[in-house]
């Protein structure tokens, strides 16, 4: 009889990736995915640790399966991610959970397949969360889930130890793939149709720090791939502001394969608070990035992350937030309340603020958001952008903007799915964005 997997996601898309990856393992062993939880025989939980109400999340989910594990004895459960690397968790979980039968960290994620089986075989609840990143593991197996997209790793972990940021704990230091073996794994995604590439890493402008050879940079990372043949389109992220290059932003700006999608995350717009958060730049050091990035790349798409109510954050302070958003007009923003991480300086910090003021910041900010978006829409109109072809509809075909957005495409033509084209926008006034291929 064939056994089922379901597996449980949550976070980032680093997270997204490596859930393939568990897919790929346990699919490898002649699982076949489960359409629901109750119906599969392994059930992995790939967890997140980034806001308290993620882990809350995750732990309100694993104790609701406590009913299933008594009818369904044989049933394995497993638990990996950035929660259960944060150390006391793992303890906390088999106490609190002890039907949990497998928990595992971050570093040794490519081990879930020998962790199954001896489980499977001993019937004796694993426990094996590593301390430190070990080496890079290229035969990982995957199962791609993200229809035309493939997400490809660079590199792991972090070094900028944010105040607020438990990655660094969790994802460990900085260590970067080999280019040949990066370059290889793009090549081979475009010979088996995979139509936008997106590069994934903690930090991908500190690709290559790590290495002793001054050719190892993310620019020239970008170069490599873009010399590949195919009809295929590269994305990327997170940049980090005080590592973004005027290099990696001329090569965004002349290589066509490079999306002009660049998501860079401000997260405040003060620089006391900046200093604070130990991000390492100051507000007129991002806005110089973005006034280089718009003039080298006037149709580049914008989005950011912010967080709101940091500690000690004074109404006059936030308010350069909110100025520095009406001065961007950003395409897309990410804003969170200020959430204190356990082993975080952050967490340490006095004066923290109230949640009451928090909730009215974060939606004065959501409301801006919400204005400069119906603004920028209304600007798209007439105007040229890059579309792929996602599927037939009555008329036409339904498309997507490099930047995510819906498109509608009027035309008796025929084209091939997921191609690309230069698309005019001719309305804006509907829920999804109308257009003709030009």
């Amino acid at each position: 009889m064939t056994k089922y997997y379901f597996i449980k996601t949550y976070g980032c898309q680093m997270n997204v990736h490596e859930s393939e990856k568990l897919a790929g393992m346990l699919e490898s062993l002649g699982y076949a995915e489960a359409n629901e939880m109750e119906k599969a025989d392994v059930i992995v939980f790939n967890t997140c640790s980034i806001r308290d109400g993620c882990e809350q999340k995750v732990f309100g989910n694993v104790g609701s399966l406590k009913h299933l594990k008594k009818s369904k004895p044989n049933l394995v459960i497993a638990m990996c991610g950035c929660l259960t690397q944060i150390k006391g968790r793992p303890e906390m979980i088999t106490k609190k959970f002890p039907y949990v039968n497998i928990i595992f960290g971050t570093h040794n994620l490519h081990e879930f397949k020998h962790y199954l089986e001896t489980f499977e075989r001993t019937h004796k609840n694993i426990v094996d969360v590593w301390d430190k990143e070990g080496e890079i593991c290229e035969d990982t197996e995957i199962t791609r889930t993200s229809g035309y997209n493939a997400w490809v790793n660079i590199n792991f972990g972090c070094n900028n130890f944010c105040t607020y940021c438990i990655v660094p704990y969790v994802r460990g230091r900085e260590r970067s793939r080999e280019m040949k073996d990066i370059v290889k794994e793009v090549e081979c995604l475009v010979k088996q149709g995979y139509k936008t590439i997106t590069l994934l890493g903690q930090n991908v402008n500190s690709y290559g720090n790590d290495v002793d050879n001054p050719n190892v940079t993310f620019a020239n990372l970008l170069k490599e791939i873009c010399k590949l043949d195919g009809d295929f389109k590269i994305k990327f992220m997170t940049s980090h502001p005080k590592d973004l290059s005027s290099e990696v932003i001329d090569t965004i700006a002349n290589e066509p394969k490079l999306a002009k999608v660049i998501h860079l995350p401000v997260q405040s717009g003060n620089n006391k608070i900046l200093k604070k958060m130990n991000r390492n730049y100051t507000r007129e050091h991002y806005l110089d990035l973005i006034h280089e990035i718009r003039s080298k790349i006037p149709n580049a798409i914008l989005s950011t992350d912010i967080i709101v109510g940091f500690p000690s954050e004074t109404e006059e302070e936030f308010m350069d937030t909110y100025t520095l958003m009406q001065e961007v007009r950003y395409d897309g923003v990410f804003a969170f309340m200020f959430s204190p991480r356990t082993g975080t300086p952050a967490e340490r910090m006095e004066n923290q603020i109230d949640s009451k003021v928090k909730n009215e910041r974060v939606n004065r900010l959501l409301k801006l958001t919400k204005q400069i978006t119906k603004e920028k829409t209304k600007e798209m109109l007439n105007n040229v952008y890059e579309i792929i072809l996602t599927a037939k509809c009555d008329g036409g075909y339904t498309a997507e903007t490099l930047s995510g957005k819906n498109v509608v495409i009027h035309t008796d033509k025929e084209y091939p799915l997921l191609s690309f084209h230069n698309a005019k926008i001719i309305n804006v006034n509907t829920k999804v964005l109308e257009a003709q291929i030009i």
